[in-house]
């Protein structure tokens, strides 16, 4: 991984992000966070935070924070705000048939894992998604290993389901879909960009290996300084990284991306 210095920001017009130890601190939006979001949307760029969270999260993140949308949920689905129809806009990977066969499947497999790792539980945000299970390894829970993240994450495979570990859950949902493939579906169809020409225009910031297809496919992917605790277990590492870790290093990111402005 290259410093962040080296990143040519010249051509960068939108910002890719992730939420959880990358714009947040210890689970906390910092203002200093906030504030680097608000620079960077005064400045034109567009903002879409790419997340783990929940719908019932990004529906808010949508209406309320400076972002042009959010794609949630690993790549399920993507919201965005039309501010002159004055509504939510949604957009799903799946129809609501098919979200609503997989709801009752995946609350079976929860149930079977959280028995089988001692210290794991459902997430607390599980209420508010609609496509995907999360299961807690170390954010309202005593933190478990990464070797227990990675236990989780082979129950769910085993169960047919796609499997990723982020920083504080690891996520499993039925479908070969992930955040790079919402991505482009978000970008062609509210920005008309074509991320195989478009790629250098925009950065991806993130810290944890369910970050892994973004980190592989853009050129300008980065990664807060946190990212190095997950060392090999990431299948393709942030080109560049920050000096800081998680809220403070996308507060670096969007100064330098102000900087070459």
């Amino acid at each position: 991984m290259r410093p962040l210095a080296e990143l040519d920001a010249r051509a960068v017009h939108g910002v890719l992000f992730d939420i959880d130890d990358t714009l947040t601190t210890q689970g906390k939006l910092t203002a200093d966070a906030y504030a680097a979001l608000e620079r960077l949307k005064q400045a034109g760029k567009r903002l879409v935070p790419v997340t783990g969270r929940p719908a019932g999260w990004c529906d808010h993140i949508a209406r309320m924070w400076p972002v042009d949308a959010v794609v949630g949920e690993n790549g399920a689905f993507y919201f965005w705000h039309d501010a002159q129809a004055g509504r939510l806009g949604r957009r799903y990977q799946d129809g609501a048939a098919a979200r609503a066969a997989q709801r009752a499947q995946l609350a079976a497999i929860a149930e079977r894992i959280v028995q089988a790792i001692p210290g794991s539980a459902l997430a607390a945000d599980q209420a508010y998604r609609e496509t995907d299970l999360a299961i807690d390894y170390c954010e309202d829970v005593p933190a478990l290993s990464l070797d227990s993240a990675e236990r989780i994450a082979a129950l769910m495979l085993a169960a047919g389901l796609t499997a990723k570990i982020s920083s504080i859950h690891v996520n499993g949902w039925f479908g070969a879909y992930d955040k790079l493939a919402m991505c482009r579906t978000l970008l062609a169809e509210r920005f008309g960009a074509d991320l195989e020409l478009d790629n250098r225009s925009w950065v991806f910031v993130g810290d944890s290996p369910n970050d892994a297809p973004m980190f592989g496919f853009f050129e300008h992917s980065v990664g807060v300084a946190n990212v190095a605790r997950f060392g090999a277990r990431i299948a393709a590492a942030p080109k560049f990284v920050t000096r800081a870790s998680a809220g403070a290093g996308f507060a670096e990111l969007a100064a330098h991306l102000l900087r070459g402005a």
